[in-house]
């Protein structure tokens, strides 16, 4: 009696250390998971808080008189005049009779430097496209410059600078309880290119490229990678040759993106000699940079068809082409869709091996094809961040919550199409 005591003691004790270990690998796991989730709370309240603003932008509307005189401006249709002419003078005119104290030239400038740098050529295409406006009074609305927007969008929060005098400032307050300078949702920032001015700088641009450029990359690496896993998983020998393109693919998935870079900029560019900076060569270089990806989750959704499929075909008298193509290939689509969108996110957000091959460069216009000069949407970012005013900073925080936005997009895409198309065998 005495030792079969002793051994139930022993057990107990043996079932309260393993339950204890249990409870605190649990509280290790909820303790990892928290810190992650705090993490990434923290990453999106920083960039939320940078980036909301980016989607505000501060006008000056104003009642302008065009007047040619001031102007030096009698034909809006010649060229030449409007090369001449002084489209400044009526938007300081303008502002002058809101600000009536800022009466010296030195203050007449200051208060110029309100309004955004693209004013006056807002007036000078105004009056090509509409030269009957000449000598008459028009309400025109413009974009304030980044000093003005930063201070109207942050007065109020002592950690950032601005950059206006106290003047400046006062004369801004005036014209804020005036009405004359508001605010409103930013159509500038998905409407426009890329800008050197930050109230005049958007998005449109590199959305363009990064379209394009995926558009390149789906055309090249999703058939070319959905056939080779099918070569290799249904044709091809077990023999040494099969076994070394096996390991390099699986090698070639965890390679680094920047190696792609540099692969296209010898290859793609020095080698053929390929412009540097538009959507084909940068879809190409994504387009090798996802093929693994999509020709691993392509074999595995290949393997995921049971053998019974294969038989029963093989059983009526189908060939190994009809059986591929009829059967294994249709039921392993779902799968091979989800692994080629995980893949397109992937290029979506990938940097460096743009840079390399020169789709870093300053882009004003949008890409109107697939041989144009165009930047993506990662790299437009990192433009932005790269630069010291407060409103490309605004503008690249709220670049990445669009980024983040498609990605998790496509991401949940692949989830969605994964459990409406997966079959249970």
């Amino acid at each position: 009696m005495t030792d079969q005591r002793s051994q139930a003691d022993i057990v107990r004790r043996s079932l309260k250390k393993r339950y204890r270990k249990e409870r605190r690998f649990r509280a290790y796991g909820v303790l990892a998971i928290s810190i992650a989730l705090g993490a990434l709370v923290i990453l999106f309240a920083d960039i939320i808080g940078k980036g909301w603003t980016g989607f505000i932008k501060t006008t000056v509307t104003l009642e302008v008189v065009l007047d040619s005189q001031s102007m030096y401006l009698d034909d809006p249709t010649d060229a030449d005049q409007r090369a001449m002419a002084d489209f400044a003078a009526p938007i300081i005119a303008a502002l002058q009779k809101q600000v009536p104290e800022a009466a010296r030239s030195q203050d007449l400038r200051q208060l110029y430097r309100l309004v955004g740098t693209y004013g006056s050529n807002d007036i000078s295409d105004l009056l090509r496209a509409n030269p009957e406006m000449l000598n008459t009074t028009q309400t025109l609305t413009f974009l304030a410059s980044d000093a003005v927007s930063v201070y109207v969008k942050h007065r109020d929060n002592p950690s950032y600078s601005v950059r206006l005098s106290e003047q400046q400032q006062q004369w801004v307050d005036q014209l804020m309880e005036k009405g004359v300078i508001k605010t409103a949702f930013n159509d500038v920032f998905f409407t426009s290119g890329d800008s050197r001015e930050p109230s005049n700088a958007g998005i449109l641009g590199a959305l363009v490229g990064s379209l394009l450029t995926l558009v390149v990359t789906l055309a090249i690496a999703f058939p070319v990678g959905v056939a080779a896993a099918i070569y290799l998983e249904e044709f091809a020998p077990q023999n040494k040759i099969t076994d070394f393109i096996e390991v390099n693919i699986n090698n070639l998935a965890a390679v680094p993106s920047i190696i792609f870079g540099l692969l296209g900029l010898a290859v793609i560019i020095n080698t053929f000699g390929m412009p540097r900076s538009v959507p084909v060569v940068g879809g190409l270089v994504l387009a090798l940079m996802t093929l693994p990806t999509i020709i691993i989750s392509s074999r595995a959704a290949i393997k995921s068809v049971p053998p019974s499929i294969r038989e029963a075909a093989e059983g009526i008298g189908a060939s190994k082409m009809q059986v591929v193509l009829h059967h294994v290939l249709p039921l392993a689509m779902p799968g091979m869709l989800t692994g080629s969108i995980i893949g397109m996110a992937q290029a979506l957000g990938e940097t460096a091996p743009l840079l390399l091959i020169g789709m870093v460069a300053f882009i004003v216009d949008v890409p109107d094809g697939f041989f144009s000069a165009a930047t993506v949407l990662p790299v437009q970012i990192y433009l932005w961040a790269s630069s010291a005013e407060q409103g490309f900073i605004e503008l690249a925080s709220a670049g990445i919550m669009i980024l983040l936005t498609f990605l998790i997009s496509m991401n949940a895409l692949a989830i969605w199409l994964r459990k409406r198309l997966e079959r249970r065998w």
